[in-house]
């Protein structure tokens, strides 16, 4: 199980710091669904990593991340529908 988590953790923090390098590069636009899905997917697995670790302060951050991205990705779709 430790394994996972931390190989969770590590895919998490590939997809919210890639997806950041390829938007201030301009290879990714921030409104785009591939950067905020890897902003949702990432920060979930950060969230699970966090909170084995007993990291609540850390964990919190990146609940907050996941909603602030799930939020953008609704936001979009209902923009989108109009």
């Amino acid at each position: 199980m430790n394994i996972l988590i931390e190989i969770l953790g590590w895919i998490g923090s590939v997809l919210i710091v890639g997806s950041y390098a390829l938007n201030i590069t301009g290879r990714l636009a921030s409104t785009s669904k591939i950067y905020v899905l890897a902003n949702i997917i990432g920060g979930l697995f950060f969230v699970v990593n966090t909170y084995f670790h007993q990291a609540y302060p850390s964990m919190f951050v990146n609940i907050i991340w996941v909603i602030i991205a799930i939020v953008m990705l609704s936001k979009k779709d209902r923009q989108k529908g109009k």
